[in-house]
This record gives C-alpha cells, sequence and structure tokens, in this order.
C-alpha cells in the first residue's frame, strides 16, 4: 500500500483512498426536509438551516456517529449515499471516494455545508478557516461564509505569489509542504482547520503547525469523511477533531 499522499491507497469494496475533485451543477431540486422529528434537516429557510428538532432547532456537536447527530438518519444516508465508490481508480486495487455527485446536488451540499458549520459554532468561535489545495477549496468557502468568518489557504510550495511560510510534512516514501502566505492570519486569530477528508492527519497537522507559525489559534479540525481507522484525529491532538461521514473500515 503505496500512498500518493497522505490519504492512503486502501483496497477493498469498503475502502477509501481520496476524494474526488469536482464542481457543483445547478440543478433544480425541490428544498425538503430531510430526517424526521428527532433528526430533521430544515432547508426551507432562506440559510437552510440544520436542526435537531426542539424548540431552539439545537444541533450536538457530533459524536461517534457524525452525520447522524446532526441531521437524523435520513440525513446520513443522503450523503452516503451521494459519495461513489470508483473501483480500480486511479490505478487497479484502489477505491476511489468520488465525492462529486454530493457537490452536484443542491439539496445534500446545503445538508453538508450546514452540519459543518454548526459542529464548528457549537465548539468555538471562527474568524479564519484554512484549508489546502485542492480538495479543501471545494467546501472550505462555503463553510467560511456559514461561520460568518474569512478562508484562507494553502498551497504547494511556489503557487502563492506574496511572501510566505512553509511547514513540512511526512509522507510514507516523500516529503512535501504546504505554504501560507505570511500576512494571511493577524495574531491570535481563531482558525478553524478544513479538508475534504481526514486519513493519516498529515496534511492537517502541518495546516495546524502553520498557524502556529503565524501566531494563531487552532480551535479545531472539521472534515467532510474521515478514515477512522488510520486514526488521523489522535495526531491533531490536542486540538478537537469533527467529522460528518466516518468510515471504520
Amino acid at each position: 500500500m503505496r500512498p500518493a499522499n497522505d490519504r492512503p491507497l486502501m483496497r477493498g469494496s469498503r475502502g477509501a483512498t481520496t476524494v474526488g475533485a469536482g464542481f457543483a451543477r445547478r440543478a433544480a431540486e425541490p428544498e425538503s426536509p430531510i430526517g424526521g422529528p428527532k433528526g430533521t434537516a430544515s432547508l426551507g429557510g432562506p440559510q437552510g438551516e440544520v436542526s435537531s428538532g426542539g424548540p431552539q432547532g439545537e444541533v450536538s456537536s457530533g459524536g461517534p456517529k457524525g452525520a447522524s447527530s446532526l441531521v437524523g438518519p435520513e440525513g446520513e444516508a443522503l450523503l452516503r449515499g451521494l459519495v461513489r465508490d470508483v473501483p480500480d481508480f486511479p490505478r487497479p486495487g484502489i477505491v476511489f471516494k468520488d465525492i462529486t455527485p454530493l457537490l452536484a446536488s443542491p439539496v445534500a451540499l446545503r445538508v453538508a455545508v450546514s452540519a459543518l458549520a454548526q459542529q464548528a459554532a457549537a465548539a468555538s468561535r471562527v474568524d479564519i478557516v484554512l484549508a489546502a489545495e485542492a480538495r479543501g477549496f471545494l467546501l472550505g468557502p462555503a463553510l467560511a461564509l456559514r461561520l460568518d468568518a474569512g478562508f484562507a489557504l494553502a498551497r504547494k510550495p511556489g503557487k502563492l505569489p506574496h511572501r510566505t511560510v512553509e511547514a513540512r510534512y511526512q509522507l510514507e516514501y516523500r516529503s512535501d509542504a504546504l505554504q501560507l502566505h505570511a500576512d494571511a492570519l493577524p495574531e491570535g486569530a481563531r482558525v478553524l482547520i478544513h479538508d475534504d477528508l481526514l486519513a493519516t492527519g498529515g496534511t492537517a497537522k502541518a495546516l495546524c503547525e502553520l498557524v502556529q507559525r503565524l501566531r494563531g489559534v487552532v480551535v479545531g479540525c472539521s472534515f467532510l469523511i474521515e478514515l477512522s481507522f488510520l486514526s488521523g484525529r489522535e495526531r491533531l491532538l490536542p486540538h478537537q477533531t469533527h467529522s460528518l461521514l466516518r468510515y471504520d473500515a
């Protein structure tokens, strides 16, 4: 098993290697509630709020089941059903986790972003969402918008035009690096780390190091998908880690 990045290559129909990049198409889908009395994603309002029921529509910040405690079992089934397994891509024996169907559904996209935002808001105030190229850029800006926060982007060396700081991280057979503009974060900024998928945690840990270099404060790490059997969240301690969809095998 040789990972091309910090998302390891896994075999089998339930294994996940990476998550596909893509764009959200505009489609006319009716807005509808998902879930039920104990777990409703109410999408009819102007903000597409996710509610778990109760008089104030308060939402749990997660737990072992991730999305189920936020949007109910039907909402979680919706999201999981739109994460497509693509066998033997990009090479034989690899199962590719493709989120383009989720991104293409206005309902599922709204549910995912709303739930991620409420997970983060329940834990702490956020000033900046920081994400790494490229798939962190898919949901990161939308998440920042929902949190009334700014968005900062980390890129591979040589991609940013202004003065940068750099954090290197080790992969199985090589090292890699991420850079961030040196003025991307004001001192003391409360920063939420975001990526589409948490595997071994190398990328997210490098993002945490960049925040610390600029004297910001990491208030949490947020992921759409977590491969929990790889124990990436342990590598990110003591920071809080939240994910919507957890895969245990």
